[in-house]
């Protein structure tokens, strides 16, 4: 069998290898932390939101990232402190302004492929992750806003999502237990949350059970070419000074997130994925009044940039901001703080006591859509730089990418080969 490695064990390397070993690949996953979906897909907004697609590419966020550039609780944080890294991404940005209507367009069409591809994996292998298809609902607190979003909403349909305009009262019926003023909303009621870790985690167990390789702990210092395909050197991640590790395979994809961009520039290519910090709580549900005064519909506050997701009857997810600050993982008590404060203000009655916060780097390319595909060398391919939609596009790029390997190696091919 045609022995494919797969560098990355988040939501979108445990997709495609279950994409990949669908078709009859022999698949190792290769992933440097102890459990899949342990760092980006470990606590995000929990939102399988089509309804979210606009790209960021417009002149008005550039604007905003600077006016906001002092303040410190800002929905989107730039720090100043420049890097080549940065600049380039920013530069590349700025040129997709031009191609902000036909990305966001086909970043509809993806996650609607997305939502069915996830749905029947989790039917397929049992996987329970707190689904809720209650749609979600996006709400402004101006009439300004609200009507700028007209045009946003025409292209979201335009790609194919259904998604109609709510007045302030009609916000109310959905989700009674918002205490905010609106000026309108509009709601998608097909797209759905849960809980991307228990869905990443319980399909990384399916796989395993039918004979996809795992290998955690492994922190790949080299790829390179080798016997008729690619060398994987690694080494155990908690033990830098252990003996290093090879793994040999037919081809290679790159699932990493943000270490994407170093590991293309090991195979020869440019792949400019740059570092977008989030931030999310866990608020712990522990009394019925506190369960209650949750919301069971998904929200976004299109002002403040958040999110909410209703996980089980315990759990409400609230997520947002966005900061560019390089690998930096901090957990900001000033970032977090926000959230807490959006939680009391729209849901006055859940109680904010038992809160978990947690940060990620989501992977961003300079026009927002994944790298989806092959590489310059045969036997080298990319399922990267997600950016916010991560879980959303994942089920539909990890079919995409198996297409494209099949179409250069047959599952058949060639006999599995593994170097110690």
């Amino acid at each position: 069998m045609t022995h494919i490695a797969v560098i990355g064990a988040g939501i979108t390397g445990v997709t495609t290898a279950y994409a990949l070993a669908q078709r009859g690949y022999r698949v190792t996953v290769l992933d440097r932390q102890r459990y899949a979906a342990m760092e980006t897909s470990f606590a995000n907004g929990g939102q399988l939101s089509a309804c979210n697609a606009e790209v960021w590419n417009k002149l008005s966020t550039v604007l905003h990232g600077v006016q906001w550039m002092m303040r410190r609780d800002a929905p989107l944080l730039m720090n100043p402190t420049p890097s080549w890294h940065k600049l380039s991404w920013m530069a590349e940005f700025m040129r997709e302004i031009a191609h902000y209507r036909q990305n966001t367009v086909e970043t509809v069409r993806l996650a609607l492929k997305a939502r069915t591809a996830l749905f029947a994996m989790a039917e397929a292998e049992g996987i329970d992750f707190d689904l809720k298809t209650r749609g979600i609902l996006h709400f402004y607190r101006d009439r300004a806003s609200f009507e700028k979003a007209h045009a946003v909403n025409a292209l979201l349909r335009e790609g194919g999502l259904e998604r109609y305009a709510v007045t302030p009262e009609e916000i109310r019926a959905i989700e009674p237990t918002l205490a905010g003023t609106y000026a309108g909303g509009y709601f998608t009621p097909s797209d759905a949350t849960g809980d991307i870790h228990t869905f990443t985690r319980g399909l990384a167990a399916a796989r395993a059970r039918k004979g996809v390789r795992f290998v955690h702990d492994a922190s790949v210092e080299t790829i390179g070419a080798g016997a008729g395909g690619y060398a994987i050197g690694w080494r155990q991640a908690d033990r830098p000074s252990a003996v290093p590790q090879a793994l040999q395979a037919d081809a290679v994809v790159i699932c990493a997130g943000c270490a994407s961009r170093r590991f293309a520039a090991m195979l020869g290519d440019r792949v400019n994925v740059y570092p977008v910090k989030g931030y999310s709580i866990t608020v712990n549900l522990l009394t019925p009044q506190a369960q209650a005064a949750a919301p069971e519909v998904s929200i976004l506050d299109e002002a403040a940039k958040i999110v909410t997701s209703r996980l089980g009857d315990a759990r409400l997810r609230v997520a947002g901001t966005a900061e560019f600050n390089g690998f930096n993982r901090d957990i900001r008590h000033d970032r977090v703080q926000p959230l807490i404060d959006w939680t009391r203000e729209q849901f006055p009655l859940v109680d904010t006591d038992r809160v978990v916060a947690w940060s990620g780097l989501r992977p961003m390319l300079p026009n927002m859509l994944p790298k989806v595909g092959r590489g310059r060398r045969k036997g080298v391919f990319y399922n990267t730089g997600h950016g916010h939609l991560g879980w959303t596009l994942s089920g539909a790029t990890a079919e995409l990418l198996a297409e494209a390997v099949a179409a250069e190696h047959a599952p058949e091919a060639v006999s599995l080969n593994l170097a110690a």
